[in-house]
């Protein structure tokens, strides 16, 4: 097929995997009452660690049920897989699948698409393996003085080694298991842009399709914090929260008190879809990509150069949208509720925003469930494509005084989440993505309802 101006992108399956639940509907329910999933940390001994509270999806297992309406071959493939499979890989594949369900296509024998037409775009954190993987292998190169002796590895310790072992943490694993798992033969890529790599993996599936080279991509993102190593690595490198005092009120985008990230691990999954195919089986829709962008600073984030990359890639998804900022609904911010960060982020949106930033209503669904790595990005987008759809939306939790560096307009009870949205996704190393949302198209069939 040629590719073509006319091509639209729509949104016709959603699932999230987050510290709220296994279900869009879980998510919504939590943002939209303003719960906090915030809480003791269990996923391992925090003996030593210096922080002991966490956002953890404690609803997902990795059990086979928790992968949503399987057939039985697919049951089978999967349950296999598991064990090849660390805990971002799972919660990818329960994501992808569930988002599949919602969306109504059916992949594999009798397919509904053509699979050559069918793609994936999958984005991760950086995959750490557990310490538990290596342990056995490091005790049989103990001397008898105790240490390590590397010596003995080859000969003794990499014996000892699950055979698998890597296949685990692979960060192009997730976009594989879901491509054989469902038969799809489309374009396929993985992106391992941390934060970002839910935005950039939706613009590049939404290019795909625009083009003629797709009719249908699952894109989709996955990560966790949640894991001794990469929490280590946090608290070193980044701005975290930390105490014992009231956790759930730890995550505080853009207040004036924040004092640093709150940890979490979650995934989502968007099935792509253009617009004509997507009505042809009447399908149900959430919304359109109207626009989108990415960005990179070859230095990182240094003090001043967030602002700058927020305002390019902000600018430019607008303009990808044909639309001015006047016409967005509301902006979901990425709001780490880090000192500078924050302060930068809102600098960059009010110089590509203009004086709209003082009316525009400004969410941070971290406000409630804190920084999901990479899975963060379009779990928060599928939070605002909820509220186009049910026109209300969630509060900005814990934004209690006004920062002067940063004075956004929080969201309020009683807001309405307008016509269209952007949201905006950024990594210390300078890599950037943004995307514009609107609602479903006029006179579309199969609005979502």
């Amino acid at each position: 097929m040629n590719a073509t101006n006319h091509r639209r992108v729509v949104v016709t399956g959603v699932a999230a995997i987050s510290p709220f639940g296994l279900t869009v509907e879980d998510l919504w329910a939590g943002l939209i009452e303003g719960r906090s999933a915030v809480g003791p940390l269990s996923a391992f001994p925090v003996d030593g660690l210096p922080l002991r509270y966490a956002a953890e999806a404690n609803c997902f297992t990795g059990h086979i049920s928790e992968f949503g309406e399987l057939d039985a071959s697919r049951k089978k493939s999967i349950r296999k897989g598991l064990k090849v499979m660390c805990r971002e890989t799972q919660m990818a594949v329960a994501a992808a699948q569930r988002a599949l369900s919602d969306s109504g296509l059916v992949t594999g024998a009798s397919p509904t698409v053509i699979p050559e037409r069918f793609g994936c775009v999958f984005g991760s954190d950086y995959m750490l393996t557990m310490p538990e993987d290596f342990t056995a292998a490091v005790e049989r190169c103990r001397g008898s003085d105790g240490q390590f002796d590397f010596n003995r590895w080859g000969a003794e310790g990499l014996p000892s080694m699950t055979p698998l072992w890597l296949l685990k943490y692979l960060p192009n694993m997730p976009a594989s298991h879901i491509a054989i798992f469902n038969d799809l033969r489309g374009p396929s890529n993985s992106l391992t842009v941390r934060e970002a790599s839910g935005h950039i993996a939706a613009g590049e599936a939404a290019i795909t399709i625009k083009r003629g080279a797709a009719d249908v991509m699952l894109v989709g993102a996955t990560g966790t914090r949640i894991h001794p190593m990469k929490m280590v690595h946090a608290i070193l490198n980044e701005q975290v929260a930390l105490g014992d005092d009231s956790p759930e009120t730890w995550s505080r985008p853009f207040d004036r008190d924040r004092k640093g990230m709150v940890l979490g691990e979650g995934a989502a999954v968007l099935i792509l879809e253009e617009l004509q195919h997507a009505q042809n089986r009447n399908a149900q829709i959430y919304g359109e990509i109207l626009g989108h962008a990415a960005a990179s600073h070859v230095t990182g984030m240094a003090v001043g150069q967030r602002k700058s990359v927020v305002r390019s890639v902000t600018s430019r998804a607008l303009a990808s949208a044909g639309i001015s900022s006047d016409a967005l609904g509301h902006v979901h911010a990425q709001g780490l509720s880090t000192t500078e960060g924050d302060k930068e982020e809102y600098g960059g949106l009010r110089e590509s925003l203009g004086e709209t930033m003082d009316q525009l209503p400004l969410v941070s669904a971290k406000s409630n469930f804190g920084h999901l790595g990479a899975g963060s990005g379009l779990i928060e987008c599928i939070a605002s494509l909820l509220a186009l759809q049910k026109n209300e939306l969630f509060l900005h939790k814990n934004y209690e005084t006004q920062d002067a560096e940063c004075p956004i307009r929080a969201a309020i009870r009683g807001d309405t989440a307008g016509d269209s949205f952007l949201s905006f996704a950024a990594t210390p190393q300078g890599q950037a993505g943004s995307l514009v949302f609107g609602r479903c198209p006029e006179g579309a069939i199969g609005a979502a309802s």
